[in-house]
């Protein structure tokens, strides 16, 4: 297990659509898996995706508390609750945070790490993570989906690490 060198803005990984994972038994996927969690807790963030560290696959961690969510070819099958803004941070954006809108409610489904079957109902906080995941998933960063520009602001790195491990994804 290791800590992964987490791409930044400008990486083209960020910007690709990721593969979705056929073979479980494949020890690399392990490995995978495993780095990408011991990464985001260094980091320290609440998720990560795999194009975050280079690997152009549809794997994503999350642990905003206590309880750690290993997802493989996430999709949201359902999305209810109403739309509520929120500031996030983006272990790949360092440094700055923005207002995004995002469901308070939805439902994930997709494989654990052996390939079994799972569905996930996540309420707001979890809900804006898994959404912010997959969304890289799919090329896409937070800073694509900000209520509007003027919100992106940036946040002193010395006085922010504690905050944004609150706020990042």
């Amino acid at each position: 297990m290791g800590v992964l060198k987490i791409r930044t803005l400008g990486d083209p990984v960020l910007r690709e659509k990721a593969k979705k994972v056929s073979q479980f038994d494949d020890p690399s996927l392990q490995k995978l898996i495993d780095d990408m969690v011991d990464t985001m807790i260094a980091a320290p963030g609440v998720g990560l995706a795999a194009p975050q560290v280079g690997v152009s696959l549809r794997v994503i961690v999350v642990k905003p508390e206590d309880e750690l969510y290993i997802v493989i070819n996430p999709e949201i099958v359902k999305a209810h609750g109403g739309l509520e803004k929120g500031y996030e941070g983006c272990l790949s954006i360092p440094g700055w945070i923005g207002e995004v809108e995002r469901w308070t409610r939805i439902v994930v489904k997709g494989k654990d790490r052996y390939g079994k079957d799972i569905r996930i109902r996540a309420n707001d906080f979890l809900a804006r993570v898994f959404q912010h995941e997959i969304d890289h998933l799919d090329g896409i960063l937070y800073i694509d989906k900000l209520t509007d520009p003027a919100t992106l602001q940036r946040v002193d790195t010395k006085e922010s690490e504690e905050t944004l491990a609150g706020i990042e994804a």
